[in-house]
């Protein structure tokens, strides 16, 4: 029994296309691990990580993209970052204005 050339053939859909995956979240988790690890530019990373991460929350909703973990986490990380530097900020500040206020 010959069988023609499209007879008793399985065709199946192509898998759909990955899901791209969302840059900015990629970028604000970088920036928001290294607010909370380089020392003197940790404060502008972090707010930097939480924009970036904010954006990538709203663009991976509407756009159904990848990403929103290390959006999550970038987000958390600059905070945590930014509250950090932000407390040993004012810490020195009010350091420097105690020990100017006392006469030698």
């Amino acid at each position: 029994m010959s069988y023609g050339p499209n007879e008793n053939q399985n065709y199946y859909p192509p898998p759909p296309p990955p899901t791209p995956m969302n840059g900015k979240s990629i970028a604000g988790f970088v920036l928001g691990v290294l607010s909370i690890i380089v020392p003197y530019i940790g404060f502008l990373l972090g707010i930097v990580a939480v924009i970036l991460s904010a954006l990538s929350l709203r663009e991976i909703r509407i756009r159904y993209e990848q990403g929103r973990g290390l959006a999550i986490a970038g987000l958390v990380c600059g905070i945590v970052g930014t509250l950090l530097y932000a407390i040993l900020i004012l810490f020195f500040v009010i350091f420097i204005y105690a020990a100017s206020g006392y006469p030698y």
